[in-house]
C-alpha cells in the first residue's frame, strides 16, 4: 500500500516548473483559487440489512448477509456553472447496479427539497458492481426472485444513503477546479470470455494492445478558497466479484475496498495529529490481565456514532471508484481452473468436463477471497493516488447533459450497410443459467449453449412460451426466460431505459444501463467522440476525454457485440434486446451527441419508465424477537478473547470475542457501527478500528440446535501491521426487541482487554 506524504497542492508541482517566468506562475495560482466550477462532494452509509437477505449479484439464494467485512456507502459529486446555472450529479453506489425504482424515488425526495433544480436529466447514479450488498431494491421480477422480492429496507437504506450524499454536496458547493488525468491499471482485470471476444474482427482486436480495457480516468476536486482536495472520482473496468458467491459478509468489494484505502491514506497524509501514547513503560500484559469484560449494558440509539472513527461532516475526503463497461472483465486474474483436476477450464465453453460448477476463476489471493479483494482494491487505488498526485490537465468551459428514455423492445436501427432492424423484447439464453467464471450457474447449463432440453422447454412454457417472432428476433439466441413478454405477477424486465451524456468540459460521461463489454463500450466510447468530432465546429479532438459509466440509472443486464452475441457465452445470453442491441446504443448516443455537439435543443421528452413500487411482493419475514438465556444480558460476553497465557497478540494475528446479540435488522446502526476496536490512552478508551475498517469484520449467526433462537456476534479484529502496541479491547452494538411489535432497545458490551506486542 502507498505510504507516500503529499500535500494538497501537489496537483500545482509540475504545471509551475513548466511555467516560464513569474507572470505564468500567478496566473496559475489565481486560476486555482478561483476555479471554473462550484464543486461539492458528499458520502453516506448505505449498508442496509445485515441479516438474512439475499445478496445482488449471483443470484445464489443461499447467499444470505451474516454480518459486515466494511459498510458501503454512497459518494456523490456534483459540479455546477454558477449557483442557479446548469449542474449535474454524479453518485457512485457500493451496490450492485442501479435501480430505476430507487432513481424514481430519489427524484421525489429532491423534488421536495430543490424544486426542478436536480432532475432526471442532471443526475447519473451508478452501481460498483458490488455482489456483496443486500438484494431487493429492484423493481422487476427476475432481478427479485433470488431475494424473495421486494426488500423495504435494502431499498430505503440506498435511497435516504443516495439523498444524503447528494443533498452533502449541495450544501457543500463552492468555487473550485477540477484536474483530470488517465493512466494503466497493471493485472487488475481479464476477459473471461475469450473465446467471444476472439470473434470480434481481427483489424478491430489489432488496434487494441489487451483484451481488456486498462486505462482509469480519474477526476481531482480542488477547493478554490482554501486550495485543498476535497475528492477524486475515477472510472475504470473490473468486476466486483472478488468476494464469491459463498460469502455472506457485506462488501465494497474491491471497489469499495479502493476507496477505503483511498479515503484513509488521504486522511493519514493530510492530518496534523500526531500520535500520542501515555502508556509509556508499563507492563502492558498486567494491565490488560486487570481489565475485564464489561457485560452487556442499556445505552441509547446513537450511541454506536459516538464510537465511529470517521466521521462524517463537511471536511470529509471523498474518493470513489467508480465502473466502467466491465461485461466480460474478472478481477479473478490468476484465471479459471476446474476445482476436480486442477487444471485450465474448457476454452470455449467455460467448463469441466461439461459441469459448469467445477469451473471458477482464481483471484491473485487464491484461496484467500478478502486477500483477493486486498490486492485488486490496492491495485486500483495505488494507480488512482499516482494519478492523483500528478493531475494538472484543468477541466475548463462548458458543463452539460442530454439524457431521452427509449423503449429498447422494438428499436428500429439501421446498420452500417443501410439495413433496417429491429431489437427484441427482453429474453434470456441457456448460456445466462451456466453463470460465469466468477460465480458458475446451475441446472447443467454451459456457456455457449444454443439449446434447451424438452424438459427445460416444458419448464420454460409453463412460465411463458415465446412467440414465434420472439424466437426469430433472438437467434441465434434460443430462448430460456421469456422475460419480455412476461408481465404477471407485474414486468419480469425493463422495456424503457434512459441514456444520458454529461459533458464537463473536456470529459464526456457516457451514462449506460448495463454491462458492456469491453469490445462494445470501445466501439459506443468511439463512435460518440467521432460524432462530437465532425458536428463539434473544432470544440472536441481526439484529446477529448471519453468514459462510460456502467450500471447507471437503471439496470438491463449485458451487451455484447454483435460477433459475440453469435457465441452466446454468458455475456451475449444476458444481452436482453436480441443481436442488434449494441447497435441500438450507438444509434441513439450518437443522435444525443450530435445534439450535444450542434447545441440543438435536447429530444423532448415522450416516455416515461414505471413506477412499479405498489405491485411489489415482499415474502422475506421481519425478525419476530430476541432473547438470552436466563441470567444472560444482550452484549454479555459467550467466548471472550483469547491470548497466549501470560503474553501478547502479535500483528498480523486475530483477536476475536463473541457477545450474546439481538438481530442486526433491528436497527441498520446507519452511520453508526456494529463493532468497534478501542485502545487504552491513559484512563480512556479510545476508538481505534470500527465496521468500516478492512481489518475488522463482524458476524452474525443464530444457533438453533437447543430449540431456542439465540443469536451471536462475533467480533474478529486482524490486527494490522501498522497498529500501535498497546492495550486493547472489543466493543460489540447492537439492538434487539422482545417480540415482532415491541420497540427496540440498544446495548454496548465490551470483551476483557488484551496486548499488542
Amino acid at each position: 500500500m502507498l505510504r507516500t506524504k503529499c500535500g494538497q497542492q501537489c496537483f500545482l508541482t509540475p504545471f509551475i516548473m513548466s511555467c516560464l517566468g513569474t507572470i505564468c506562475t500567478i496566473m496559475v495560482l489565481l486560476k486555482a483559487v478561483h476555479g471554473d466550477y462550484l464543486i461539492g462532494v458528499g458520502s453516506y452509509d448505505m449498508t442496509g440489512p445485515a441479516a438474512e437477505v439475499n445478496m445482488m449479484g449471483y443470484a445464489n439464494m443461499d447467499q444470505v448477509t451474516a454480518g459486515v467485512h466494511f459498510r458501503l456507502r454512497a459518494r456523490a459529486f456534483i459540479v455546477a456553472e454558477s449557483a442557479q446555472g446548469e449542474r449535474f450529479a454524479f453518485v457512485n453506489l457500493d451496490a450492485g447496479m442501479a435501480s430505476q425504482l430507487v432513481t424514481i424515488k430519489v427524484l421525489e425526495r429532491l423534488k421536495s427539497r430543490y424544486g426542478d433544480l436536480y432532475k432526471e436529466e442532471n443526475i447519473a447514479i451508478s452501481g460498483t458492481h458490488t455482489h456483496a450488498g443486500p438484494g431487493g431494491y429492484l423493481q422487476y421480477v427476475v432481478y427479485s426472485i433470488t431475494s424473495l422480492g421486494f426488500v423495504k429496507q435494502s431499498f430505503a437504506a440506498i435511497v435516504t444513503a443516495i439523498e444524503q450524499a447528494i443533498v452533502q454536496a449541495h450544501n457543500n458547493l463552492r468555487p473550485g477546479s477540477i484536474f483530470i488525468n488517465t493512466g494503466d491499471v497493471e493485472n487488475a482485470g481479464i476477459n473471461r470470455s475469450p473465446s467471444a471476444y476472439l470473434l470480434n474482427p481481427a483489424e478491430e482486436k489489432a488496434r487494441f494492445p489487451n483484451n481488456v480495457d486498462t486505462q482509469m480516468t480519474l477526476l481531482k476536486f480542488v477547493d478554490g478558497e482554501s486550495n485543498k482536495s476535497i475528492g477524486a472520482f475515477s472510472w475504470f473496468a473490473t468486476h466486483g466479484t472478488s468476494m464469491s458467491r459463498e460469502n455472506k459478509l457485506i462488501s465494497g468489494d474491491n471497489k469499495g475496498a479502493a476507496a477505503r484505502f483511498f479515503e484513509d491514506w488521504f486522511r493519514t497524509n493530510n492530518s496534523n495529529m500526531p500520535y500520542t501514547s501515555n502508556t509509556g513503560n508499563i507492563n502492558l500484559v498486567k494491565t490488560a490481565e486487570t481489565i475485564k469484560a464489561t457485560g452487556g449494558q442499556l445505552c441509547n440509539q446513537t450511541s454506536s456514532k459516538a464510537f465511529k472513527v470517521r466521521k462524517t461532516d463537511d471536511s470529509q475526503f471523498v474518493g470513489a471508484f467508480c465502473q466502467s463497461n466491465v461485461g466480460d472483465v474478472s478481477p479473478n486474474v490468476l484465471g479459471a481452473f476446474c476445482l476436480d483436476t486442477g487444471k485450465p477450464c474448457d476454452f470455449k465453453h467455460s467448463s469441466c468436463g461439461g459441469n459448469d460448477q467445477l469451473c471458477v476463476g482464481r483471484g491473485p489471493g487464491y484461496p484467500d477471497e478478502i486477500l483477493s479483494t486486498k490486492i485488486i482494491g490496492e491495485r486500483q487505488f495505488e494507480k488512482a493516488v499516482e494519478l492523483f498526485n500528478t493531475a494538472t490537465e484543468e477541466l475548463t468551459r462548458k458543463l452539460e447533459y442530454r439524457h431521452v428514455y427509449l423503449n429498447f423492445t422494438n428499436l428500429e436501427v439501421k446498420l452500417d450497410n443501410n439495413s433496417l432492424v429491429k431489437t427484441c423484447p427482453a429474453a434470456l439464453g441457456p448460456g445466462f443459467a451456466a453463470g460465469t467464471t466468477d460465480g458458475p450457474g446451475a441446472f447443467g447449463f454451459q456457456q455457449g449453449d444454443t439449446e434447451i432440453n424438452g424438459f427445460w422447454k416444458i419448464i420454460r412454457n409453463s412460465l411463458k412460451k415465446p412467440s414465434q417472432y420472439q424466437v426469430d428476433c433472438q437467434k441465434p439466441k434460443t430462448v430460456l426466460l421469456d422475460t419480455g413478454e412476461m408481465f404477471d405477477p407485474y414486468a419480469w424486465a425493463p422495456a424503457i431505459l434512459p441514456i444520458q451524456i454529461l459533458r464537463l468540459g473536456n470529459l464526456i460521461i457516457l451514462s449506460v444501463p448495463g454491462e458492456f463489454t469491453t469490445m462494445a463500450g470501445r466501439r459506443l466510447r468511439e463512435a460518440v467522440k467521432d460524432t462530437l468530432i465532425v458536428n463539434g465546429n473544432g470544440v472536441y479532438n481526439n484529446n477529448t476525454h471519453i468514459v462510460i459509466a456502467g450500471l447507471t440509472n437503471t439496470y438491463s443486464q449485458y451487451v455484447a457485440t454483435f460477433e459475440e452475441y453469435k457465441q452466446q457465452r454468458y455475456e451475449a445470453a444476458s444481452t436482453l434486446y436480441g443481436p442488434h442491441t449494441l447497435s441500438a446504443y450507438i444509434q441513439e448516443f450518437k443522435k444525443l451527441a450530435i445534439s450535444m455537439a450542434t447545441g440543438t435543443q435536447p429530444i423532448p421528452k415522450s416516455l416515461s419508465p414505471p413506477d412499479l413500487s405498489s405491485k411489489q411482493i415482499s415474502l422475506v419475514l421481519q425478525p419476530t424477537g430476541d432473547s438470552t438465556p436466563p441470567g444472560i444480558k444482550f452484549g454479555d460476553i459467550k467466548q471472550d478473547v483469547v491470548t497466549p497465557k501470560g503474553g501478547s497478540l502479535n500483528r498480523g494475528e486475530r483477536a476475536t470475542a463473541t457477545f450474546w446479540s439481538g438481530n442486526p435488522r433491528n436497527d441498520l446502526f446507519t452511520e453508526g457501527t456494529f463493532a468497534v476496536v478501542e485502545r487504552l490512552e491513559g484512563e480512556q478508551w479510545i476508538p481505534t478500528y470500527d465496521d468500516d475498517d478492512f481489518c475488522l469484520y463482524f458476524k452474525w449467526r443464530v444457533d438453533n440446535s437447543t430449540g431456542n433462537s439465540f443469536s451471536f456476534a462475533t467480533i474478529e479484529w486482524e490486527i494490522p501491521k501498522t497498529a500501535v502496541p498497546g492495550v486493547y479491547r472489543l466493543r460489540h452494538f447492537g439492538a434487539f426487541k422482545s417480540s415482532l411489535v415491541s420497540p427496540n432497545q440498544y446495548f454496548t458490551g465490551a470483551s476483557s482487554a488484551f496486548s499488542v506486542a
